[in-house]
This record gives C-alpha cells, sequence and structure tokens, in this order.
C-alpha cells in the first residue's frame, strides 16, 4: 500500500477515534509517558500488504472492532461458574460480581447438558458435579436470586439443550418483572461443535438445526440484543485440534449457521450481528494473538464477499475467549497460575470482547473460592497495571506477528475448501444440502467421522512429541522436583443430589399437570407442523415442564444419534 492510501487510513481512523467516547483513565506508561491509541507505518512510509492489516475499526477488522481499542471499553471479566444446586451457584455468583467481574457464564452439570432430569437414573452420581443443576425454570429463579438479569449480561454454556434452557432464563427473567426484550448476554448453542468435538447431543443433526433457526428467528424478533449463538472453537482446540484447524472448524460451523440464517428468509445484515464465538487462548503465545487477529479478518471477508453483508456489525467476530483447560496440570499446580497469565494476555493482546481464565485447581476438582479469586485477580492486574489496554493491537506490525497471521488464514482457507469438497458429494442422497455448501460440507464431514479423525490426528501427534520430549510441560516431563503440597479443593456433597431430588419431586407434586401436558403437546405439534417452537416452549416451561420431559418428548419424535466408528 503506498504512503498517500496509509494516511488515508489514517485520517478516518483518527476521525473515528475522535467521535468515540473513552474511558477516563491513565493512557501512559509506568514510567508517566504518554502512548498514541494506536501505531502504524511512519508517516510518509509505505507499507506493502497494509491493506490486510489496516487501522482499528475498520475493514479487514484485523487489528479490532473498534477505533478506540480497549480506551473505549475494555473486555468484560466473565467468569465460568457453576456447582452444586442453584442456591450454592448463585451465592458464588454474587461473590464474583462482588469482586468485580463484569458477566456471569453457568456451567451446567452433566444431565443439564444431556436434557435430563435430576432424578433421572442416569444421572446417578452426576448432579451438581461439573456445574449446577437445572431442572425447571423454578430453578432457573433460585441461580438469578437478587441479581437482576436486566443489569447483567449472562453466558450459558450450553448446546444439545439450549433452547429448553434459554427458554427458563426468559421465564426467569418474566418473574423477576424484566421485559425479556432488553435481555442481553449469549447462548452457545453450537451443535457443530458437539459432534466435532464435545459429543452432548440429543438428537441427530437436522433436528438440532431446526431448533436453532427457530431460536435465531425469535431472538431476531423479539430479543435484538442477545446472542442466541456462540460459535464454539474451545471444546474443539480441547479435543486436540491445532491453532488452524479450531479456527477452521469454527468458523466453518459459523458459516453453515449464517447459511442457516438465510435458509429461514432473515436478513443477513440482522442475524449476523446475533453470532458471536468462543475461542480457546493455548500457550504458544504469538500462534494464539495472530489466530485472533486472522479469525476477525478472514470473518469479515466471507461475511462481505460471500454472504453479502454491508454493515460493519454484521461483519465483526465479537468472540469470548477462555484459557485452556487442556494445558492445567495435576503436577505442581500452582504453575497452572502462570500458564493461565500468559494465555489470558494473548487473548488481550489479540483483541478479546471478553475472557475467563481458568483457576489453577480445575484440572482436579470444579474451584474453591480461593482459586476463582485468583483468576478473576490475574485478570484485574492485567486490566489495571500493565497498560496493555492502553494501545490497539500493539503488536500489529511485527513481522513475526503479521506472518502467523497470514499462515494461520491461509492454512484455515485450505482446510474451507475442504470442506466445500465433501459438500459437493453426496449427502442425504445426492447433491448438495439445501441449507448452503458449507453446511453441506459440516454434514458430511460430520457422518463420516472426518473431524473427529482430523482432530485424532492432530491430538496424536502433539503426544508423542510430549512422549518424546520434544515438547515441554513444567513438572510433567520436565523440572519434576517441587516443595508444594497437596492442595484444597472443592469436593461436591451427593446430600445435593439428594435434595434436588427431594425439591424436584415436590416441584412436580405442586405443579398444574393438565397445563405441562398441554404445553409439550402444542411444543410436539409445532415440531410436526415446522412451525416456530420457541412459543409453545415457553408456555411448557412456564407451566413448570421440566428440561428432561421436554427433551424426552422431542427425542420420542426425532430420535437420537449415534456417531461412525472410528479407528
Amino acid at each position: 500500500m503506498d504512503a498517500e492510501a496509509i494516511e488515508a487510513g489514517r485520517s478516518r481512523w483518527q476521525a473515528r477515534y475522535d467521535a468515540a467516547r473513552k474511558r477516563d483513565a491513565d493512557f501512559t506508561t509506568l514510567s508517566g509517558d504518554p502512548v498514541d491509541p494506536v501505531y502504524g507505518p511512519r508517516p510518509g512510509d509505505s507499507y506493502e500488504g497494509f491493506e490486510r492489516i489496516g487501522w482499528p475499526g475498520e475493514y479487514p477488522f484485523t487489528r479490532g472492532l473498534h477505533a478506540t481499542g480497549y480506551r473505549g471499553r475494555t473486555w468484560t471479566i466473565r467468569q465460568f461458574a457453576g456447582f452444586g444446586n442453584a442456591e450454592q451457584t448463585n451465592e458464588r455468583y454474587k461473590m464474583i460480581l462482588a469482586a468485580g467481574g463484569g458477566g456471569l457464564s453457568v456451567a451446567f452439570d452433566m444431565p443439564t447438558l444431556m436434557g435430563r432430569d435430576s432424578d433421572d437414573a442416569r444421572s446417578l452420581g452426576e448432579v451438581g458435579h461439573c456445574g449446577v443443576a437445572i431442572d425447571s425454570a423454578a430453578d432457573m429463579e433460585v441461580l438469578f436470586k437478587d441479581i437482576p438479569l436486566g443489569d447483567v449480561t449472562t453466558s450459558m454454556t450450553i448446546s444439545g439443550p439450549a433452547v429448553p434452557v434459554f427458554c427458563m432464563y426468559l421465564v426467569a427473567a418474566e418473574r423477576q418483572g424484566i421485559d425479556p426484550a432488553v435481555l442481553n448476554g449469549t447462548l452457545q448453542t453450537d451443535i457443530f461443535k458437539e459432534y466435532i468435538a464435545q459429543k452432548e447431543w440429543l438428537f441427530p443433526p437436522e433436528p438440532h438445526l431446526r431448533l436453532i433457526g427457530d431460536l435465531m428467528e425469535h431472538c431476531a424478533r423479539a430479543i435484538p440484543a442477545y446472542k442466541p449463538l456462540s460459535v464454539s472453537g474451545y471444546h474443539i482446540r480441547e479435543a486436540g485440534a491445532t491453532a488452524a484447524q479450531e479456527l477452521a472448524y469454527t468458523l466453518a460451523d459459523g458459516f453453515g449457521y449464517v447459511e442457516l440464517g438465510l435458509s429461514r428468509g432473515l436478513d443477513v445484515d440482522t442475524f449476523a450481528p446475533g453470532l458471536s464465538f468462543f475461542f480457546d487462548a493455548h500457550l504458544d503465545f504469538f500462534e494464539e494473538i495472530a489466530k485472533f487477529r486472522a479469525a476477525r479478518r478472514i470473518w469479515a471477508r466471507w461475511m462481505r464477499d460471500v454472504y453479502g453483508a454491508k454493515t460493519d456489525k454484521a461483519q465483526w467476530l465479537r468472540f469470548h475467549t477462555q484459557t485452556a483447560g487442556v494445558s492445567l496440570t495435576a503436577q505442581q499446580p500452582y504453575n497452572n497460575v502462570v500458564r493461565t497469565a500468559v494465555e489470558a494476555l494473548s487473548a488481550v493482546l489479540g483483541g478479546t470482547n471478553s475472557l475467563h481464565t481458568n483457576a489453577l485447581d480445575e484440572t482436579l476438582a470444579l474451584p474453591s473460592e480461593q482459586a476463582a479469586e485468583i483468576a478473576l485477580r490475574t485478570q484485574q492486574v492485567l486490566m489495571e497495571e500493565t497498560g496493555v489496554a492502553n494501545v490497539a493491537d500493539p503488536l500489529g506490525g511485527s513481522w513475526y506477528v503479521e506472518q502467523l497471521t497470514d499462515r494461520i488464514e491461509a492454512d484455515a482457507e485450505k482446510i474451507f475448501e475442504q470442506i466445500r469438497e465433501r459438500g459437493t458429494r453426496a449427502v442425504h442422497g445426492g447433491g448438495e444440502h439445501p441449507i448452503g455448501p458449507i453446511t453441506s460440507g459440516i454434514l458430511r464431514g460430520i457422518e463420516d467421522g472426518w473431524f473427529t479423525g482430523e482432530i485424532a490426528e492432530s491430538a496424536f501427534q502433539y503426544q508423542r512429541s510430549l512422549e518424546k520430549g520434544d515438547k515441554r510441560v513444567v513438572g510433567v516431563n520436565c523440572h519434576h522436583g517441587s516443595v508444594t503440597g497437596d492442595l484444597e479443593i472443592l469436593r461436591v456433597s451427593h446430600e445435593v443430589e439428594r435434595e434436588q431430588v427431594r425439591v424436584l419431586g415436590g416441584r412436580k407434586a405442586g405443579r398444574d399437570d393438565a397445563k405441562v401436558k398441554a404445553g409439550l403437546e402444542a411444543m410436539l405439534t409445532a415440531a410436526r407442523e415446522g412451525a416456530n417452537m420457541i412459543e409453545p416452549m415457553l408456555e411448557a416451561v412456564r407451566a413448570e415442564a421440566t428440561l428432561g420431559e421436554i427433551c424426552d418428548v422431542l427425542r420420542d419424535e426425532w430420535g437420537t444419534y449415534t456417531e461412525p466408528a472410528g479407528f
């Protein structure tokens, strides 16, 4: 790019920056020297390929979505929490908010993730152990007791039963006297990544997509600020994918949901801003920064050039980041504080919009209060003490970071082409899936086990490098000596399960069974007739139909799914 074009871009950026609201903060170094809000080529210099880097707040958004960077608004500190019953988790949420957390993120237990009630025989021994148990709207009320849902943003990490759980969240807001139309937050809902990596699905892919389409329509019409779909690469990376695979599979999933919205007749400039993303921040510091920058650039280009998005907001890739759980070690667990801090810093330098930092003891158990506080303070130290929020994309223009960004982008584009090619092969009797070419390729890759095979191979190669000593993990295959004793970890009592089952039994006994039956039947009728299922599902939830009851009705109608065997 020649010097004149670069200066024109700088002028556009300056105008946007001057017009934007900035935080009341000290934008100087620790020594008191002022720093500019962004840095670029010196005036009069040309820079080959600068159009791929650009200025913050301008297409292709490599350097961030906003001209101000974090000077306008810092990332949201959104700590992931959930354990035991709703009352216990409610107390943890209040602690997080009182300590300076800016948003809540709900972790659910395994029965809830699988659409089972706590009194289901298959839930025995799992209730409240890896997250909070939610059986009905009454539990959701308790979960957010004394936390006004109109005043906080809430993220819910759940995919298979995401739609009925979200309906319970809406009913809990109604019971607080809050108009659901003002709610803001994120629902994961991403079912593609379940088939690809996490394996927590309820139905075959097509019915899941149908439910997601219904939710997208409902939110676009009735809850405009809420993001009904958080496309998750986190679980893909945790399953063993490389950085490029995480990026490519995640964005491809996002393209699939864009095609789903378009197939429903939704306007891309209206529904695309309701999509958000969830990435892993792993330990290769510069590779992670490059991954985040490449993600914004790829998404903007595809949204504009492939799917016809015209507005900036429809081209923006907004993302939440969580530090890498798989990088935590049971050996020398205090090392995990350092790992988490490095990973969090990469997410911030990559321009994350919100962030969760893992606790040092999460490889052993759910976080203790002390470990959760350290994780929260890690973000606050980065935000308040390091100066990283003073300058937008401070590593932009680094030869190394720009080369890594270009490389990851090129690797991702190769993977997109592989997915597209798979979509041209026979799917469900031949031809491209009616939703779109990327959707077709994703479904094909799920059905024949291609995604899981590719991730398994990457995980195998990494494990081999660990065992050979080519890759080193402190305290695991090098630097073994330690003076650290055992940690005090959080243990969830089995009394939680017994009490949850008892309370659930009382709620079932005290509700109007006729209303429950009518709500479930109306939902089933909508499913059979192709109508939007959200309103009848909400009626069932208002009558205190349980999660298991709702999901079982749909399992009976749509069947279940068994993934292909892989060897």
